[in-house]
C-alpha cells in the first residue's frame, strides 16, 4: 500500500449490533468522501461480503443516521467465513468491487474474520464496536455507554416496584461472558450484589445470607445484579425466595440493552474511532485496530490485539463490593 494510493474503501459491521454503530458508518463514508474515495457499505456483515451485497455510499445516504440505534448496514453471523473457501470468496468479492482497505466494525469475532482477509492481502482496520466492552487492547468500546444507561434506567424502575412490594429483584444484564455492564449498572444504581463471571465463586448461600442480614438492618428491598455469563435468574430467584422467605422476583433485561438512541459519548467515540479507521487506511497502514487508552486514540496490529487480555478493574471491584455488598456491615 506504501507506494499506492487507495480509491476505495468499503465498510462493514458484524457480530452483535451496538449503539453508535451508524455513527461509526456515516464517519468513514464521509471522511472517506471527503478524502477522495469511493466508499462501499457492505451489508450483512461477512455473509454480504461473501455474498456481494455491496454498493456505494454517498455522503447523502448516510444523513440522519447518527442518533438511530442499530446498523443500518445490518449484520450477520457467517459460518462460511469460519472456512477457507468462505474467506477466499470474500477476498475475490472486495477485488470484484474495487475495495482496497475494509473498515469493520465489531468485536473480537469479526476482527478474527478482518485477521483471516488481512493474512489473503486485504488492508483492514477494525473499529471496536460492542456493548460487552471485552475488546482487550480498548478501554472504550461503541456502544457501552448506551447500554449501561439503558440498563441503569431499567433497574432503577425495577428498584421501584421492588421497594412497593418489599422484594427481592434479580436483574439479568448482557455482556456474554464479561461482567463490565454489570460491574458499572450495578455500581450506578446502587444494587447490593452485583455478580461478575470474572469473580463470582458460586456461593449463592453468601447472597443469601446477605439479603436475611440486610433485611434485619431494616431494608425492606434488595437488588441483585447478575451478569449474563453467570445467569439462570429465575432459578436462582426460587432458591433465594425459599431460602428466605422473602418474595423474590427475576428480570432479564435482554436486548433491549443493544437497542436505542446512542448517548452523546458513543456518538462521539464512534464518529473519531470511525474517521481514524479511514486515515489509517488512507496512511498506508493495515491490519490495525483502533483502540482508546489514556485519554486518546490509538491502534495496534490486529494480531497483537486478538492476544492481548482483559481484566475487571480491581479498584472499580473493590468499590462495588465496598459500597454495596458489604451493606450489612453498616
Amino acid at each position: 500500500m506504501a507506494d499506492h494510493k487507495i480509491k476505495t474503501i468499503g465498510v462493514l459491521t458484524s457480530g452483535g449490533d451496538a449503539p453508535g454503530m451508524n455513527a461509526a458508518i456515516r464517519a468513514v463514508v464521509r471522511r472517506g468522501r471527503g478524502r477522495g474515495l469511493r466508499t462501499m457499505g457492505v451489508y450483512r456483515g461477512y455473509e454480504g461480503l461473501i455474498n456481494g451485497e455491496i454498493r456505494e455510499l454517498e455522503a447523502k445516504d448516510v444523513s440522519d443516521i447518527i442518533g438511530r440505534g442499530g446498523t443500518i448496514l445490518y449484520t450477520a453471523r457467517s459460518a462460511d467465513m469460519r472456512t477457507d473457501a468462505g474467506q477466499e470468496k470474500a477476498v475475490e468479492m472486495c477485488r470484484k468491487f474495487g475495495i482496497e482497505g475494509l473498515v469493520v466494525i465489531g468485536g473480537d469475532g469479526s476482527f478474527a474474520g478482518a485477521q483471516k482477509l488481512a493474512e489473503r492481502g486485504i488492508n483492514v482496520v477494525g473499529v471496536p464496536g460492542t456493548i460487552d466492552l471485552d475488546i482487550a487492547c480498548t478501554e472504550y468500546t461503541i456502544g457501552f455507554d448506551t447500554a449501561v444507561n439503558t440498563a441503569i434506567e431499567a433497574i432503577d424502575k425495577v428498584r421501584d416496584t421492588s421497594a412497593s412490594h418489599e422484594r427481592v429483584s434479580i436483574i439479568e444484564v448482557m455482556g456474554r461472558n464479561a461482567g463490565y455492564i454489570a460491574l458499572w449498572a450495578g455500581i450506578g444504581s446502587g444494587s447490593e450484589n452485583i455478580l461478575l463471571p470474572e469473580k463470582y465463586d458460586y456461593d449463592e448461600q453468601q447472597v443469601i445470607n446477605n439479603v436475611i442480614s440486610t433485611r434485619r438492618k431494616g431494608k425492606k428491598h434488595h437488588i441483585i445484579i447478575n451478569a449474563e455469563g453467570i445467569g439462570h435468574s429465575t432459578s436462582m430467584a426460587r432458591r433465594i425466595e425459599a431460602a428466605t422467605g422473602i418474595g423474590t422476583r427475576a428480570t432479564i433485561l435482554g436486548h433491549m440493552q443493544r437497542g436505542g438512541r446512542p448517548t452523546g459519548r458513543d456518538r462521539m467515540m464512534a464518529t473519531m474511532m470511525g474517521a481514524r479507521a479511514v486515515d489509517l487506511l488512507i496512511e498506508g497502514k493495515s491490519q490495525r485496530v483502533v483502540a482508546w487508552k489514556k485519554g486518546e486514540l490509538v491502534d495496534y496490529d490486529i494480531h497483537e490485539a486478538l492476544s492481548m487480555q482483559k481484566d475487571l478493574d480491581p479498584y472499580e471491584y473493590e468499590i462495588s463490593r465496598a459500597l454495596s455488598y458489604n451493606y450489612s456491615k453498616i
